[in-house]
């Protein structure tokens, strides 16, 4: 069994993941680039597609991709350590604005791997969605 090195609780890790969520929703970079790590890979819910820190920093600053809302539904989250990596598998609703102004509206699945920091704190390294149908 691994000892953790950390002050992990399932709180902290959803609290975690609600900060992503309000970042992204209020379009804020300052919170986004504290929380991810350089090397963070997104996963897109729409199409699949990579993004980095970088992409993703610069979809958000400029606009080109806003998140309307993003509903958590912390109750039905799986929070896990793994020594100092904690990971959350939860559920949303989430809109969202694509940079040629369409909009996409989904329930989704995620995974967030997070990595414990002793000068930051948790920080997320990879963030995953995968599209269910509403509700389930």
């Amino acid at each position: 069994m691994t000892t953790p090195n950390h002050p992990g609780t399932r709180e902290s890790l959803l609290d975690q993941d609600q900060r992503f969520f309000d970042a992204l929703v209020a379009g804020d970079v300052t919170v986004l680039d504290e929380l991810l790590t350089d090397d963070f890979l997104l996963v897109s819910l729409s199409d699949g597609a990579i993004a980095t820190k970088f992409d993703l920093l610069s979809l958000v600053r400029s606009g080109a991709v806003t998140f309307p809302a993003v509903q958590p539904f912390p109750a039905e989250a799986v929070v896990r350590f793994i020594g100092d990596i904690g990971i959350t598998v939860g559920r949303t609703s989430m809109n969202f604005t694509h940079a040629d102004g369409t909009t996409f509206t989904a329930g989704s699945r995620y995974t967030h791997v997070f990595a414990f920091d002793p000068a930051a704190g948790w920080r997320l390294h990879s963030a995953q969605g995968t599209q269910i149908p509403a509700g389930a």
